[in-house]
Order: structure tokens, then C-alpha cells, then sequence
């Protein structure tokens, strides 16, 4: 059986040798065992497995259709005990930072009127939400699940690429391959000493209970509805926890609380677990002709009668520019040196910058500042020159509205392929819970980009998915 090392960037299997790195030795041994007409029929059953489950996700503008199965491969990622540990303490130092600014943003605003972060950078940032200065959520917590991307670089260092502290979603993936490779290649775990990640779920209520503001503390997971990409997980999560899942016209606010229509009648709310936009949460508060939303929900918030998971205003946070200024968020706040670094970024809202950015086209990396899905970028490297002059363009009608990055080259991973286990770039995106204390999912979702050659690891860009492996620390 076939396996490919990569050649100009980090590989997860293999050392610069070409020896197996020794976490992964078991592993190929028992895919090496297996014959082509093994795999394949073990790949068909999983391929079908998610078709039956209704796993898919939604593209939006797709010609052939929206509904699309998440692509599984099924040679792990395994990452060991000591290796996880400095990505687990570099997380909670990230996710505690984050929570500490939008606290400040929305309230003395420190950070600004000390010139850490810059005035005009937060103040015109849609995710900025003025309707909500002053608030302090339940709890105090505006960040209660955070998915931050994390990738490696040439080094094989862990670096963040950028943090979703809005509606991140995937966990659902995390818990499904799990189940998915463990009914299909359960050889694999009887060598390996895997964390579980099964008690998600669970810990995402008891995170949601925590902040809840009423006695009842009755939660519901609020959905803008069925054809949202990520309905599926909506639903998964809804039930895993059993709660109600809900649409906005399911809740009602009377006297600045909000209750769920039941066949018994009104039921009080506790905290909503929303997976919608900030602009469509409320129409009486931001976009008036939103139908997705519950109106008068940010008076039940500003009350205190309701807590929002997560906090209305957390985007500011992960817009993309904010990223930038994240290393000396965590030195302002928490008097600590970053645990984890980060990719050199450009910003558009500075002159130089922003001259650098156009004369340099051709070698970046260039998004929107609150983009997300791998719409709107430009890959300088491996666009066309009518490509780069129409984004240029495009980049001078609003400078403050892009950033900036150096190609990072992305940790390969072989990933069963034609087959053969050929090198794909890989990400990483773990999940962190935030109640009365910061909690991380041991593993998370590693995206793959199927395409040979492509560094965009995104579903809706034709990327799927590994089973994330964190072993359990071996007794010395």
C-alpha cells in the first residue's frame, strides 16, 4: 500500500527522514493490512453511513444542487498527549483574553483609550454593536463556544490563523466521524488510547445552564430554519442535548421575558443558544426586515432575563483585523506572553499597508475583514492576472474592509486518495466552551483540502473532514 510523504511543507506522518513519526506507527500498520478492495468497500460503507444520516451541508449558489454529503476520510489525525497540552493552554489564554475585550468594548473601553487596539478599527466594524454597550451578559460571559483555526507551518509550529467567536460551526462533524470511524475501522482504537469527545453535548449545556438567568434555566438552540448550511447541526445539537430546537416565531417576549409557544401554552426561556446572525436576531433592533429573529428580544437581553449564547457584539472579536491586534490584547489583559502565534497580517485601514497589500498581490493571501466559508478571498499565488487587477479594484472601493497574509504552506496529511495515502493541507479547528471556566474539546474538526495542490480546506470550496485524535497521557 501506497504512501506518499510531502515534500514542501510539514508532514503529519512522516519526519524529514521519511521515518514514521512513532504516534502514527499503528495506525499504517493496520491501513497497510488492508487491500484496495478492503478499503474501498469500508469507504462505500461510510459514504452511505452519511447519506443514511442525513450528514450533509448546504452550498449556497451551487448549480447542481445545495445539499452535498461532508466528505470523510478515514486515516486519523492523531495528536499526542504533550502536543495537545500546549495547544489546550495556548486556547484558554486566547478564548479568557477575547472575553476580557468584549467586556472592555462594551463597557470602559480601556483597551481603546490606551491605544492597544484602535478607535476606528472597532467603531466602524458592522459586528460592533452599539444596541448593546453598557451590557454585561449573564454571567459575564459574551464568548460561551469559540471554534478557533489553528494550522501549522513549515516548522510544524501551531499557529492560529483566525477565531470564530460568532456561530462556529462543525462540532457536529467532530462527533459523527468519531462514531463513524469507530464503527468502520474499529481496529484502529484497540492500539490506540483515544480521549473521548462523546460528552460535547452535554458540557454544552451544562455551559448554557450555567448562565442561564432564570430558575428553570430552560435552554433552546434557536435556528434560522432548515435551509441554513448548517441545519443539520442545529438539529444534532438540539437533540444531543435534548432541548427544543426552534425558529424565531416559536418565541415570544412579553414584559421583557421570552417564552416558547407550547401546545400546554407559553413556556418561560432561559438562554438562547442562537445560530443566527446578530442582524436578524431582533428586527426592532437591527435590520427591521429581518423574519428570522424574535422582537423585542434585546430588551428581554438588556434586562437581564435572557442570556444569548453567544453574547450579541461577540463578532467584533473575530473580525478579521481585530486578529491582528490579539497578541497584545493577551499582554494588556492577562500579563502573559502569547502561547501561540499567529500568521504576519496586513491591514487595509493602514496607508502603507494597504500599498504593500496592492503591489503584492501576486503573493498573498487576501480576505474581508468579516468574511467566513472561504467566499470573497483572493489566493494571490494561484490567481490570474485579470483576477488580481478585478480585486484590486474591488479592494480600493472600501481599504479598511480587507486584510492581508503571506501564503502559509499548511501541514499535509495523508488522506486515502486514488488509491493511495497522498499528502492533503489540513487544518484544525477545536472547540472551546466557556461557562464557569474555559473547557476544550480534546481534538476538533480537521478540515482536509481533497483537491491536489489546494490550500482552501472549506466544504463549501470542496474540503472534507478527518476523525482528530487526542491521546490519552501514558502513565511514566
Amino acid at each position: 500500500m501506497e504512501w506518499i510523504q510531502e515534500t514542501t511543507g510539514f508532514d503529519e506522518i512522516f519526519a524529514a527522514d521519511g521515518s514514521t513519526r512513532p504516534h502514527y506507527e499503528a495506525a499504517q500498520r493496520i491501513l497497510a493490512g488492508m487491500d484496495d478492495r478492503e478499503l474501498a468497500r469500508r469507504e462505500k460503507l461510510q459514504r452511505l453511513s452519511l447519506l443514511n444520516q442525513g450528514i450533509t451541508f448546504a452550498v449556497y449558489g451551487a448549480r447542481e444542487g445545495t445539499e452535498r454529503v461532508f466528505p470523510f476520510d478515514f486515516v486519523p489525525r492523531i495528536l499526542a498527549a504533550d502536543e495537545w497540552k500546549s495547544i489546550e493552554e495556548g486556547l484558554v489564554q486566547r478564548v479568557t483574553a477575547i472575553n476580557l475585550f468584549l467586556r472592555d468594548v462594551y463597557g470602559e473601553q480601556r483597551s481603546l483609550k490606551e491605544g492597544i487596539v484602535p478607535w476606528e478599527l472597532v467603531l466602524s466594524r458592522p459586528e460592533y454593536k452599539r444596541q448593546v454597550m453598557g451590557v454585561v451578559p449573564p454571567g459575564g460571559v459574551y464568548t460561551h463556544v469559540v471554534g478557533t483555526d489553528l494550522i501549522r507551518d513549515d516548522t510544524g509550529r501551531y499557529v492560529v490563523l483566525e477565531d470564530n467567536c460568532r456561530c462556529p460551526s462543525g462540532v457536529s462533524y467532530v462527533l459523527e466521524n468519531r462514531n463513524l470511524l469507530s464503527r468502520s475501522f474499529p481496529e484502529l482504537f484497540s492500539a490506540y488510547p483515544v480521549r473521548p469527545v462523546e460528552g460535547y453535548p452535554r458540557q454544552l449545556l451544562e455551559t448554557l445552564e450555567l448562565v442561564g438567568p432564570g430558575e428553570s434555566r430552560q435552554a433552546v438552540v434557536l435556528t434560522p430554519g432548515m435551509f441554513n448550511s448548517a441545519y443539520f447541526e442545529h438539529s444534532f445539537l438540539a437533540r444531543e442535548m435534548g432541548v427544543p430546537l426552534v425558529e424565531g416565531f416559536d418565541l415570544v417576549v412579553e414584559n421583557n421575558h421570552v417564552y416558547m409557544r407550547t401546545t400546554e401554552g407559553l413556556r418561560r426561556v432561559d438562554v438562547i443558544y442562537r445560530r443566527i446572525d446578530d442582524d436578524f436576531l431582533d428586527p426592532l433592533t437591527f435590520r427591521r426586515e429581518s423574519t428570522l429573529g424574535v422582537p423585542g428580544l434585546i430588551n428581554a437581553y438588556r434586562a437581564g432575563n435572557v442570556a444569548i449564547a453567544n453574547a450579541p457584539g461577540s463578532g467584533v472579536a473575530d473580525d478579521k483585523a481585530t486578529y491582528a491586534f490579539l497578541p497584545d490584547l493577551i499582554r494588556f489583559f492577562l500579563d502573559e506572553e502569547p502561547r501561540l502565534g499567529q500568521v504576519p497580517t496586513y491591514l487595509g485601514m493602514r496607508s502603507d499597508d494597504f500599498a504593500y497589500m496592492l503591489d503584492h498581490l501576486d503573493e498573498l493571501v487576501v480576505k474581508t475583514t468579516g468574511g467566513a466559508g472561504g467566499y470573497g478571498m483572493l489566493m494571490g499565488p494561484f490567481a490570474s492576472k485579470q483576477e488580481i487587477a478585478d480585486y484590486a479594484e474591488q479592494m480600493k472601493a472600501d481599504p479598511s474592509g480587507y486584510i492581508a497574509q503571506p501564503l502559509i504552506q499548511l501541514s499535509a496529511h495523508g488522506t486515502w486518495i486514488d488509491k493511495a495515502f497522498r499528502p492533503r493541507r489540513v487544518d484544525l479547528r477545536p472547540f472551546v466552551l466557556y461557562g464557569d471556566r474555559v473547557r476544550v474539546l480534546p481534538g476538533g474538526l480537521t478540515r482536509v483540502a481533497l483537491r491536489e495542490g489546494s490550500y482552501v480546506v472549506n466544504s463549501s470550496q470542496g474540503g472534507g473532514s478527518k476523525d482528530t485524535w487526542v491521546l490519552e497521557e501514558r502513565d511514566a
